[in-house]
């Protein structure tokens, strides 16, 4: 009997590499399994044997976050999307986490990965969305867009789901530099009830400060950028740090998130989820910074990593 090669839970695997950095993309959701520089992980990734877990190295569109009950109302029509958070009732970080992407175009330092979405219960447009990766000296580089290819108009956002590391045992360890001047307050399903500044609070990193006990799985906007255009928030832990930048013109919002709700094994052990965000949770329902694709438009902005040490 011919012996078959067993497929890997996240499906085919897409290794870049650029110097000393190297990337796997994977086929099942079409996010990052993996990013490495200089032998060690600039991402806490997850092995080839399992499949993503809390979100990890995820691409969440056409929302991030959470949906309240799945409902939401758009050019008239009610919608029902699944809840696939059912604890909490919402429907979570879109359409495409577990959708199988396929390969676009790959270079040596460039991979793009492709999906077109299509209408299911709660969603009724059509999008091709792309997703190219790209390795340089400065580090890894992220383009999504999404294209309205269909005849009606789209409610869309944008996230993605990277867990940030230096090495550390714990990310109690970690210094963190955040430039938001404000958080979103939460209720216990975890959606937004509000918005207030950072100032004389516990969520205030504008300045580099241990993360020590400091729990987090909150939602900031009010993001300072640099004359680039860019705003970085920044894990460092002795001479190694790695940062995750975005475009502010289309990242207005970042979710960051200790790891405190895994399970207790992995609990604040695999780095911080630093997620670039173009609209906060519930933008389907409230329009809040949500873009809207006309047919034929596209949306497009970058997000990346860079790491010292």
């Amino acid at each position: 009997m011919t012996e078959t090669q067993a497929i890997p839970p996240s499906g085919e695997q897409w290794e870049i590499t650029h110097g000393d950095q190297r990337l796997t993309v994977v086929s099942v959701g079409g996010g990052i399994r993996s990013y490495d520089a200089g032998g060690r992980p600039a991402l806490f990734g997850y092995p080839t044997d399992a499949k993503a877990d809390a979100g990890r190295g995820q691409l969440l569109m056409p929302w991030p976050n959470r949906i309240a009950d799945g409902k939401y109302t758009f050019d008239g029509a009610s919608q029902q999307l699944p809840l696939t958070e059912p604890a909490r009732l919402n429907a979570s970080h879109g359409l495409v986490r577990w959708e199988q992407w396929s390969l676009v175009e790959r270079t040596d330092s460039t991979v793009t990965v492709g999906l077109r979405l299509m209408p299911s219960p709660g969603w009724g447009a059509i999008l091709d969305l792309r997703v190219r990766y790209e390795l340089d000296d400065d580090g890894l580089t992220v383009t999504p867009s999404a294209t309205n290819v269909g005849s009606t108009r789209a409610p869309f956002g944008f996230g993605a789901h990277p867990y940030l590391t230096t090495g550390e045992d714990s990310v109690d360890e970690l210094t963190l530099t955040l430039p938001a001047a404000d958080y979103l307050t939460v209720d216990d399903r975890l959606l937004p009830t509000g918005t207030k500044p950072v100032d004389d609070t516990d969520y205030d990193f504008r300045s580099a400060r241990q993360i020590g006990g400091a729990v987090l799985d909150t939602a900031f906007t009010g993001l300072s950028a640099d004359e680039d255009g860019r705003w970085r928030i920044t894990l460092s832990n002795g001479d190694r740090s790695t940062t995750l930048w975005a475009e502010a013109e289309h990242f207005g919002y970042t979710q960051v998130f200790t790891g405190d709700s895994l399970p207790v094994e992995r609990a604040r052990r695999t780095g911080v989820a630093v997620e670039p965000m173009s609209c906060p949770a519930g933008a389907f329902a409230t329009g809040e910074a949500l873009v809207v694709l006309e047919p034929g438009d596209t949306w497009s902005g970058r997000w990346g990593v860079t790491h010292r040490g």
